[in-house]
């Protein structure tokens, strides 16, 4: 279980260093949730 969270924890710490801005994270958040809507309707 330490292990999941561990991972977890550090992809998010990544995705944040990606977005540089909470403002940018936002945005790839909306991607993210546009790229399953879409994948959703196939």
């Amino acid at each position: 279980m330490k292990k999941i969270a561990s991972f977890i924890a550090i992809a998010f710490l990544f995705a944040l260093a990606g977005c540089n801005t909470v403002r940018g994270m936002g945005q790839d958040i909306e991607k993210a949730g546009s790229a399953i809507e879409n994948a959703a309707k196939k």
